[in-house]
């Protein structure tokens, strides 16, 4: 009797460790922002905001250091358990901004190691013809948990317990995902005997040698994937770091009336994103990933000037905004993994997510800094103006889909299954 197929268990498992990690690292960090800037003494918004990118950029050696080296398994293990220490540091130590931001340095350095690489290289290793499916699956989990927990777990705590609280709550929460880890969730394939996609003519994707760090730096594809992805990452973290702050400058100045409105949004768009997740997954899966990629990221631009529109009098437009912006955005990500795998083989993929990963980190924590100054350059630090700063935004997320839109159609994975005779 044939063993049945393990590799749909884990993306199961990284549905549910992959979708607790980024909903507690990303999506429910900047729902504090503004309490973090009232409980810091002196403390302005483009100071809160520093912290994620001055981390991101101090921490840029860790994944070329240790990601390749080191069993997707034990990085999520060691990286959750850092995110756990760094929400508790959050609830009692951040005081001040130094420890504020020397608190960051670890939270990024959790995220680095149990976020979006080990989980890319993990379904990247156990699927081939269906990568784009499997991996949009695993990226719902992230939608989910991400639409969850402001509105269900930070909001409810906060107003309960007061946001230090809440913080100490929250961080123990992450280790829920360790025993799905320890358990369920294995490297690869061979590991159980088993084929990417349970098809011995798959086995070829596992074969490709991989790449030096030198050639891989040495393509053209590389650097337009870089480019592409830093700028269309860095105008979505652009929107959600400065999101509460964007919706005060458009009219939201209640407290109460912000964060309802700021929860309905991430609501909406990260179940919009679920949409965006599985489409264009399935999509990548029968047409060359650039094309998707392209018309993903062009979508992101688009939306922005949306969210201009969106004031307490024309409600409806933050729905509108939110399910736009949401279907590009959760497919944006996702087709990163998935295009470096096309480019440079899968058992390149964790060397080149190491340099990617990061530096789109940077340009997801930098742009919201800079849109921060900008806002209060355009306005004050009281009362800043963020039209320029969207439209800012816009150019980049569009410079992003130009680049993306000028990679080769195919790859080093392609060629190696052409001479195996085992394309699709």
């Amino acid at each position: 009797m044939a063993q049945q197929f393990y590799g749909w268990r884990i993306v199961a498992a990284a549905f549910i460790t992959f979708g607790i990690e980024i909903a507690f690292f990303f999506y429910a960090t900047p729902f504090f922002y503004d309490y973090y800037r009232q409980a810091i003494p002196g403390a302005t918004r483009s100071d809160i905001v520093l912290g994620f990118p001055l981390a991101a950029l101090l921490t840029l050696w860790a994944g070329p250091v240790f990601v390749h080296r080191i069993s997707p398994r034990k990085l999520i293990l060691t990286g959750t358990g850092l995110i756990c220490l760094c929400y508790l540091a959050f609830g009692t130590l951040a005081t001040s901004l130094p420890v504020y931001y020397l608190v960051w340095l670890v939270f990024v350095i959790g995220y680095i190691f149990s976020g979006p690489i080990p989980h890319q290289v993990i379904i990247s290793q156990w699927f081939r013809k269906k990568r784009g499916t499997a991996m949009g699956i695993a990226y719902v989990g992230v939608g989910v948990f991400g639409a969850l927990v402001i509105p269900f777990v930070a909001k409810p705590l906060t107003e309960a317990l007061g946001f230090r609280q809440a913080l100490l709550w929250m961080g123990p929460m992450v280790l829920l995902t360790w025993p799905l880890v320890l358990f369920v969730m294995r490297d690869r394939p061979a590991e159980l005997g088993q084929y990417p996609d349970g098809d011995p003519a798959s086995a070829v994707v596992t074969q490709i040698q991989p790449a030096p760090f030198r050639e891989i730096l040495s393509t053209r594809a590389f650097w337009l994937l870089a480019l592409g992805s830093f700028c269309s990452i860095g105008a979505i973290g652009a929107i959600f770091g400065n999101m509460k702050f964007i919706l005060e400058d458009q009219g939201f100045v209640d407290q109460i009336a912000r964060d309802t409105a700021h929860a309905r949004m991430n609501l909406v768009i990260l179940f919009s994103s679920i949409a965006g997740r599985i489409g264009m997954g399935w999509l990548a899966d029968r047409f060359p990933k650039k094309y998707v990629m392209s018309v993903t990221y062009f979508l992101v631009a688009c939306s922005i000037p949306l969210l201009l529109r969106v004031t307490p009098e024309q409600y409806h437009y933050l729905y509108i905004f939110s399910v736009v912006f949401g279907f590009a955005m959760g497919a944006d990500y996702m087709l990163i993994p998935l295009m470096a795998a096309e480019q440079f083989g899968v058992n390149s993929l964790a060397r080149a997510m190491s340099i990617i990963l990061p530096t789109d980190t940077i340009g997801q924590t930098w742009f919201p800094y800079f849109v921060a100054l900008i806002a209060e350059t355009y306005g004050s630090i009281q009362d800043p103006n963020y039209v320029v700063a969207l439209l800012a935004v816009f150019g980049a997320a569009f410079v992003g889909a130009i680049a993306v839109s000028l990679l080769p159609k195919y790859g080093r994975e392609h060629e190696a299954l052409q001479r195996a005779g085992a394309t699709r």
